[in-house]
């Protein structure tokens, strides 16, 4: 028999219940599945860890927007996923978002190479049940949006490293950027120049950090 040890990942109840009704439909009958989930950062962490300790994970799927940890270290899933790759590296990892902005898969793609990449609007139950049989056996497996995306060329490849991901975060909380040092180990001096190089980045030509937000969101980088 072939136990596989499952984490989801997602803020909507009813959506991991979607996720988990399929898998347990659809898998083969040597196939034993064991699945725990999440719905924010803080408690994806605990069984990150726990899991770490005990018996690593095979396969994790990580929605994109999740509620921030309480210490404000975890924004996303994106940042679970990171972890993920560190704790344990053979685990493998599947992005589930509704984010289908070209920008945006590939700095995920840059930043994760995930084992599979799926976007939510392209997903039906058939697909999700394929794509998990795929990437147990011969990853990576991307939707549809994703592969059209990779083969087409990016005229602007936007790519936000960590700090300048928690700075975008902060200010979209309302921390005014006075205040921002207690919560980066910045200089004032380094965070300024961070946010000039983001409204560069996303092209904010009136130099407010309300557009850049504002663009920053519509990009999915918030």
């Amino acid at each position: 028999m072939q136990h596989i040890h499952i984490l989801m990942v997602d803020d909507h109840p009813i959506i991991i219940e979607g996720y988990q009704n399929t898998l347990m439909a659809s898998k083969k009958e040597n196939q034993i599945l064991r699945i725990d989930t999440a719905n924010d950062c803080d408690t994806a962490y605990e069984l990150l860890q726990r899991a770490a300790n005990e018996k690593h994970y095979d396969i994790c799927f990580f929605d994109i927007s999740l509620p921030s940890s309480s210490d404000g270290k975890m924004t996303s899933g994106e940042d679970l996923a990171k972890m993920t790759r560190d704790i344990m590296p053979n685990a493998k990892i599947v992005i589930l978002t509704m984010f289908n902005e070209s920008y945006r898969v590939h700095s995920i793609i840059k930043q994760i190479n995930p084992d599979g990449f799926l976007i939510k609007s392209d997903m039906t139950s058939s697909e999700l049940a394929e794509a998990f049989q795929h990437i147990l056996s011969s990853p990576p497996y991307y939707s549809s949006t994703v592969s059209n995306f990779l083969k087409k060329s990016v005229t602007t490849d936007i790519y936000v490293d960590d700090i300048n991901r928690k700075i975008l975060h902060l200010l979209s909380q309302g921390i005014r950027t006075v205040t921002l040092r207690e919560h980066i180990n910045l200089s004032m001096s380094g965070i300024e120049k961070r946010k000039k190089q983001l409204k560069l980045l996303f092209s904010v030509e009136d130099g407010k950090d309300e557009t850049l937000i504002e663009t920053a969101r519509k990009k999915g980088f918030i």
